[in-house]
This record gives structure tokens, sequence and C-alpha cells, in this order.
């Protein structure tokens, strides 16, 4: 028996990987992050197969299903959205399949992240603008390190993805002004890949007025930086050789 931890992706089915699904296919339960789960990704799981929404389980009950799956010698997909390697809250999971002697395996998947610079049709890597791509969030009920708030890590001028902090607009886009300058470019993707995707294109000083007229607090990403200007230097990689 074996628990595997799937990236299930940002929310388009298709954006599975081949091994996720393979794996989904052959699992006789299923736990996954609700809503955040397309439920079109559950119909690959096999008839006949337990299907568990975990957003209101407590960690305890969770660990109970698997070790309920563990009894039956019953394989386990636990699905999380986008990439459970990024705010995927997996490593207290794994901690206690551990104690408890289960083995599990690790399935990566696509973020959210990557699937709103698809959407936005924008590198967030641009030569002579920016080579390094910020994954972060603003403190609430989770706090960050001291050193790793907004404006410590908007000195760099790095594109910035911010998760998790839709619903603090209003003080995102107060610490970074002073850092990008308010007529840097900035963008709201809400469910990105998802049917009911929308995007929200804006200087930064004119995003938090319009993310609030779009009455979206949850499940968005934010990026800020000059990439989105579309303004660069011609990459080295495709220049004749000599």
């Amino acid at each position: 028996m074996r628990v595997y931890f799937i990236g299930a992706g940002p929310g388009d089915p298709e954006l599975l990987t081949l091994k996720a699904l393979k794996i989904i296919q052959q699992c006789s339960y299923c736990i996954y992050a609700g809503s955040l789960i397309n439920p079109q990704v559950l119909r690959y799981a096999p008839p006949g197969a337990k299907l568990v929404n975990s957003a209101e389980l407590t960690l305890g009950e969770i660990i109970e299903v698997i070790k309920e799956a563990h009894s039956q010698d019953k394989d386990v997909a636990r699905l999380h959205s986008g990439d459970p390697f990024i705010y995927g809250a997996i490593q207290e999971q794994l901690q206690q399949l551990e104690d408890l002697g289960i083995d599990y395996e690790l399935i990566p998947g696509i973020s959210s992240f990557q699937a709103a610079a698809a959407a936005l049709q924008q590198e967030l890597t641009l030569p002579g603008v920016s080579q390094t791509v910020i994954l972060t969030r603003k403190g609430g009920k989770t706090p960050v390190p001291p050193k790793e708030s907004l404006s410590q890590l908007g000195i760099s001028g790095a594109t910035m993805c911010i998760f998790l902090s839709i619903d603090q607009i209003d003080s995102i886009v107060e610490e970074l002004i002073p850092l990008y300058g308010p007529d840097c470019p900035a963008a709201m993707v809400y469910k990105a890949s998802w049917p009911e995707q929308k995007i929200i294109q804006a200087p930064l000083s004119h995003l938090a007025p319009e993310v609030k007229a779009s009455a979206i607090e949850r499940t968005a990403l934010i990026i800020v930086g000059r990439v989105l200007e579309k303004k660069f230097v011609r990459s080295q990689l495709y220049r004749n050789k000599t």
C-alpha cells in the first residue's frame, strides 16, 4: 500500500501529468482538496473508488482515512491543487505517515503561477529585465519570517508572484509601490486555467481598486514586475554562433 501525494495542477484536467493520471486511475481511495480540485479530475478515479473531500477534515481525520486504506492494503491518491511543494501543507502529513510506517510517494504538478503566466502569455524571466521569480505570500493567519516581507523581497525588483493574499491587495500595493513604482505593470489571475478564469491587468497603483471592484477574494494570484511590459533584450540563445 502506498499514499501518493499528487499535484493535480491549477484546474484544467488536461494539465495533469501523465504519471499523475496513471496513479489516480489505479487508486482505490482518493482524498482531494475540496473545491480547489476540478471535479473533472475526480472522474479519472476507478469505479468504486472512495472519494473523500478533505476541505472540512482535520489532519487527524485525514490520517484516519489513510489508516483505513492501509488496513485494506489499498493505495491512496492524495490530491493537492497546483504543485504540492508550494503552499501544499504536506510536510505535516508526511511526518504522520513516517511515524506510522506508511509508504508514500510525491508527484509534482503544474503550479498556478505557471498557469497564470500562460494565461497572460508572458514569460516571467526576460533578458535585461528580470532573471529571478519570487514565489511568496503576504503574512496573515500564517505569518512569514520578517526577512521575507514584501518590502524586503521587492528590493531586487524581480518578478513577484504572490499567492494566497488577494484579500490583502491594498497593503500589497502599498508595500510594493515604493520599490517597483506606481506605473509598474501588475496582474491578477483568478482561477488560472479554469473555465471561469478572469484576468485583471493594470499599473500597480490602479490594481487594488480594480481587484476590489471584481469582488474576487480568493483563488487568485498576483504578479508584479516589469516583465509584463514585454520590453526586453534579445536572448543569447538564438543569436548566430560565431
